[in-house]
């Protein structure tokens, strides 16, 4: 069983910067693929970005160049940073673990981009 565990987001302006962050605790496994979704009332979930136990990373083409993914190994922990936010970045981010063909969800965490 792994746990999920999604913190930062909040608010910011257009232009601001948040990061958010998705814990996996647990049973962990050494082959991952962790993605950031988002969703918006009334619309189909986003992929948001990726990244592999490998070390490579993928984004969605609406946030290529504004976000970052990477991991701190030594928390088992994936770091989201968003630069230039936008009012349509507002959503709720959903953090996904795919690990030994299952998935674990977390609870989700919201953000809200004003202008």
């Amino acid at each position: 069983q792994v746990h999920v565990l999604e913190a930062g987001g909040g608010s910011a302006q257009a232009g601001g910067s948040l990061r958010l962050s998705c814990e996996a605790s647990g049973r962990t496994s050494r082959n991952f693929v962790i993605n950031w979704y988002r969703q918006v009332p009334g619309k189909e979930h986003e992929f948001v970005a990726a990244y592999n136990s490998n070390g490579n990373s993928d984004y969605g083409e609406s946030v290529k160049g504004r976000f970052t993914i990477s991991r701190d190994g030594a928390k088992d922990t994936i770091y989201l940073d968003m630069r230039n936010l936008k009012p349509e970045d507002t959503a709720e981010y959903v953090c996904n673990v795919q690990a030994d063909g299952y998935d674990f969800w977390g609870q989700g965490i919201q953000v809200t981009v004003s202008s």
